[in-house]
């Protein structure tokens, strides 16, 4: 046998072998992503339909990803409208980002509603804290912790330490240097926010 029948004949078992059902599969030729031998993912499902833009924004948000949690709050007031959720999951997102100034307005513009809930006002709060503005914080909180009946002990906590700033009585600076805010939101989660020295 001569080298160039060998090497034909070693293309065409390659070849051959490829296409046996040992090779890259029976589906191969098929549709991508259709069946179930195929090496690739599955793509979407068609009709179905997509998770609330919400509640994948709070578990990130849970998961510490601020600005993933952000992009799906978003996509959630393209498709809900600006409810008193989405505001105040997008005025918490900015708050949780750094972000006072538009955390501000979407916070206030979610408590104007009636249907505000008793962790928006005391997200509001939490921004009131962090701007230094200690006796409207304290009026929030207070506002959140009687929507609340006194159930949560976040907004309890907030409440204590903005009548503490407020009073100052006893109040070190060692322990205002280690204070935390909590924010809350609609379930059994808190964000925490570290107060700035």
């Amino acid at each position: 046998m001569q080298p160039r029948q060998f090497l034909f004949l070693l293309a065409t078992s390659t070849l051959l072998a490829a296409c046996s059902q040992g090779g890259l599969g029976t589906s191969f030729g098929q549709t991508l992503g259709k069946t179930k031998d195929s090496p690739f993912a599955p793509g979407p499902k068609k009709n179905a339909e997509a998770v609330d833009g919400l509640l994948v924004g709070h578990r990130l948000m849970a998961a510490g990803e601020n600005e993933l949690a952000l992009s799906h709050f978003t996509r959630a007031a393209g498709e809900q409208g600006l409810t008193p959720d989405v505001l105040s999951a997008l005025g918490t997102v900015n708050l949780a980002l750094g972000r006072l100034g538009q955390a501000e307005n979407l916070l206030r513009k979610a408590v104007k509603t009636d249907e505000a809930i008793p962790q928006t006002w005391n997200n509001l709060g939490v921004l009131l804290m962090e701007r230094g503005e200690y006796a409207e914080a304290s009026q929030v909180f207070q506002r959140a912790y009687a929507l609340d009946n006194g159930q949560s002990d976040s907004i309890r906590d907030n409440l204590r330490l903005a009548l503490a700033k407020i009073d100052n009585s006893g109040y070190s600076d060692a322990a205002e240097e280690e204070q935390d805010y909590k924010l809350v939101r609609r379930g059994s989660s808190d964000f925490l926010i570290r107060s700035i020295p």
